[in-house]
């Protein structure tokens, strides 16, 4: 190859980063030195303004991919901002006495919910210590027997005039089951049934009128007797409210003495003050539940009385910070419990459950984007709630539930949090293209970094993060070489030299697996580069089954593609398969067929509609190559078709666009190309090569397949010129480039890549417009020239 040629070829040390193990082993990088994430210092001044701003809308979206440390830098600042908030009141629910539907809210300073619950349960055996034992003092009973007396007094004088009367008339009266009766007398004795029957029949009617008369007279002095048993009962009635209300004074006065600095406990004692009295006197006193034991009593009671504490919270904790993982509507919102009492259910503010929402409620909350939109009707109600500042217990199907169910209207809630969403640039463009209430709420834009600057720095954090890992996981001790090979990792996932991946996830799996082969070895002494390297390979091994199918089915040739020798109009292109997790590169055979006539490029996969828009836009380019490049003199007239061989499924991405005009090339040149050289990159309208990407995999892909075929020396790889920053290869392929058993060119363009294919001069323009007759671009020209003369001459 020529010298040109030659300086284009990258030499061991350019094909990927350069670590040193020296870094590594610095005092700064002891794991001990508490360190919570590396980089993304844009996203952290978004946060620190978004979470300190108190003003409606301020929520925060934090956008970027699952394990680049979203969570863990906004829990870290969450927790040192909470923790300088004043803690939030804590809401209960209580009992609506004269709406039992709609169940008043009440707040309660923070850490005296608890202790209100305890007061009220207190407050509840006091009460059941009461009564109904305090009706048997002297006094009671001494005030409701002169109201029984007084009763017995009025019906007695009523009886006494009638009885008064019957004895004049020789008549008896007498009380029988608590019924009156009258027995007419003889000779001072009353005559029983059969001595009445055997008087005669003038004497029996006689009786009979008399009796008429004495039942109408008991009549009228009786006339009064509802009367007088609705006094005395409502005598009696008050008597028992006045002693129960006085028995139960001390106790709330106390309980009003211990709670005199929160208005709304005061304020809810004074509900329980005017309800109080009559529930004892339903529940405890009532004559006609004797059958029920103190259990039932006091589970009646606390039904009534004992408040609803949705989140208790201890005083000076701060504010809170909530993660809900499973964002379904009750989990968020709340929700309201049923139970089953003798076959029915039923509900009250007792089973009124809290949600995400109410936990959050005076701090933080933090959400994952996709698993909330996931969920029907959640996104709308969540922005309604932040929109309103309240929080609504509500059944969401309640109108496609039975009708007739019994629910509860609980009183809505004032909500007082900030929002954190966590997802990924798709779904943050997509709601704020499709919903201005998202820009309204979600003012404030946490743009996670994909990549880490490479710098020392970050370097010494990224190996702490993976050593704290390894501490608190009881792993071994991480070797410098290791961290090296880790960190390494961490550098060709982002595909950059210069950037490493903030998903350190995926190196943590790593540094996981290294584990359990270290501990499947022995598990004795550190975890060196080895388990490292073995780690990967096993991981290669495990989703490497298609890309050796692949390769196994081009060495039996069911896909045709050579590594060694030349052939016209054929070139190795690099493709990328991606299926599933499993990445890998493979050849991929272009070739190119051209004749004289006028219909241009045929991109063939397009005509079959196999290849996608940017394939297509990649190769329509070519024509506007040809045309800029040889058609100044006279006009481009070709026929030409280009394919990508034995491919049957879609085609998409313009990294293929540079080898299928080097094919072009070579078919109008007749000069062949080398087949064990294979070829990446994107070419414009000018031939310069752009960047593509996955080269990597392209590299290795086409590596594997020449040293499975046999390596010549004479074989490599074509990448433009600015993806050499990419390089990241596996330290076999670096290997055989320090050995010269394969290469790697970088290209600027198009004239340097047909140079190396075709081991032959591209050819520079002289200063009359002509390329030298032995160069590439010369022979292009002819050609060209040819096939316009034989199309001009089929004209004439």
């Amino acid at each position: 190859m020529t010298r040109a040629v030659e300086q284009l070829r990258l030499k061991p040390a350019q094909l990927t980063a350069i670590l040193s193990e020296h870094l590594f082993s610095l005092p700064a990088a002891s794991a001990e030195v508490e360190q919570g994430f590396v980089g993304h210092e844009r996203a952290k001044e978004a946060l620190d303004f978004g979470l300190s701003m108190d003003a409606l809308g301020f929520n925060v979206f934090a956008m970027g991919e699952p394990g680049t440390g979203r969570q863990t830098l906004i829990k870290q600042m969450l927790t040192a901002l909470a923790s300088e908030r004043q803690t939030p009141a804590e809401w209960c629910y209580i009992n609506n006495f004269d709406e039992v539907h709609a169940p008043f809210k009440l707040y309660v300073s923070p850490g005296d919910g608890k202790l209100l619950l305890k007061r009220m349960n207190t407050f509840i055996d006091e009460l059941l210590d009461l009564f109904p034992e305090v009706f048997d003092n002297p006094g009671y009973q001494r005030r409701k027997a002169a109201i029984d007396r007084e009763f017995n007094q009025k019906y007695d004088e009523a009886i006494a005039v009638v009885e008064e009367t019957a004895l004049k008339h020789n008549v008896v009266l007498f009380e029988e089951n608590g019924e009156i009766g009258f027995s007419q007398m003889v000779d001072g004795k009353p005559l029983n049934d059969k001595e009445f029957a055997e008087q005669d029949e003038e004497k029996r009617a006689e009786f009979y009128l008399l009796l008429s008369k004495l039942e109408a007279l008991l009549s009228e002095q009786l006339i009064e007797l509802p009367l007088w048993k609705r006094t005395s009962s409502d005598k009696v009635r008050k008597l028992k409210y006045e002693t129960a209300e006085q028995a139960v004074k001390p106790l709330l006065k106390e309980l009003e003495h211990e709670f005199a600095s929160n208005l709304g406990v005061l304020k809810y004692l004074s509900k329980v003050k005017s309800h109080v009295v009559d529930t004892v006197l339903e529940i405890l006193v009532d004559e006609g539940s004797e059958s029920q034991n103190d259990k039932e009593a006091r589970k009646l009671m606390v039904e009534q009385f004992l408040p609803n504490l949705l989140v208790p919270r201890e005083a000076g904790e701060g504010a809170p910070v909530v993660y809900e993982q499973n964002p379904t509507y009750q989990n968020l919102f709340g929700h309201i419990d049923f139970a089953s009492f003798q076959g029915s259910n039923y509900t009250s503010y007792r089973l009124i459950r809290p949600g995400a929402l109410h936990k959050a409620n005076g701090g933080y909350l933090l959400l994952d984007a996709e698993k909330l939109l996931s969920q029907p009707l959640i996104w709308s109600r969540l922005k309604l709630a932040l929109k309103t500042q309240e929080i609504s217990i509500e059944n969401p199907y309640s109108e496609f539930s039975q009708p007739g169910l019994y629910s509860l209207q609980p009183e809505k809630i004032p909500l007082q949090v900030k929002v954190i969403l966590l997802g990924d640039a798709d779904i943050y463009y997509t709601l704020q293209e499709y919903d201005q209430e998202f820009t309204e709420l979600f003012r404030v834009l946490a743009d996670f970094d994909r990549h880490l600057v490479n710098n020392d720095d970050n370097l010494v954090a990224y190996a702490n993060l993976i050593r704290q890992r390894a501490k608190q996981n009881s792993y071994p001790e991480v070797t410098d070489a290791a961290m090296v090979e880790l960190v390494r990792y961490g550098l060709r996932r982002a595909e950059h030299q210069h950037k490493i991946s903030a998903n350190i996830v995926q190196v943590n799996d790593l540094l996981d697996e290294a584990n359990y082969l270290w501990k499947k070895h022995d598990g004795d002494g550190e975890l060196t580069a080895e388990f490292v390297e073995m780690a990967l390979a096993a991981k290669q091994r495990r989703t490497g089954r298609m890309s050796e199918t692949w390769l196994s089915e081009i060495k039996e040739r069911q896909v045709l593609i050579s590594t060694e020798g030349k052939q016209v109009g054929k070139v190795n292109g690099l493709t990328v398969l991606e299926i599933g997790d499993s990445v890998f590169g493979t050849p991929a055979r272009i070739t190119a067929t051209v004749y004289a006539g006028s219909q241009g490029v045929t991109d063939i996969e397009r005509e079959v509609d196999l290849g996608k828009p940017i394939h297509s836009k990649g190769v329509l380019l070519l024509t506007g190559y040809l045309g800029h490049k040889y058609g100044q003199g006279f006009p481009v007239s070709i026929s030409a078709n280009i394919a990508i061989e034995q491919s049957y499924g879609h085609i998409d991405g313009d990294s293929a666009s540079m080898a299928e005009l080097c094919a072009l090339v070579s078919a109008i040149t007749h000069l062949p190309i080398d087949q064990g050289i294979a070829i990446t990159g994107s070419i414009n309208q000018h031939g310069e090569v752009q960047s593509i990407g996955g080269v990597n995999e392209k590299i290795e892909g086409f590596y594997r397949l020449c040293k499975d075929k046999g390596l010549t020396g004479n074989q490599g790889v074509i990448v433009p010129m600015t993806n050499i920053v990419n390089l990241m290869l596996a330290s076999d392929v670096i290997e055989a480039v320090e050995q010269g058993k394969f290469s790697i060119w970088a290209v600027e363009d198009i004239n340097q890549a047909l140079e190396v294919l075709m081991d032959t001069p591209a050819g520079e323009m002289s200063k009359t417009g002509r390329y030298p007759r032995k160069s590439i671009h010369g022979m292009v020209l002819d050609k060209l020239s040819a096939f316009a003369d034989i199309l001009d001459g089929g004209d004439e």
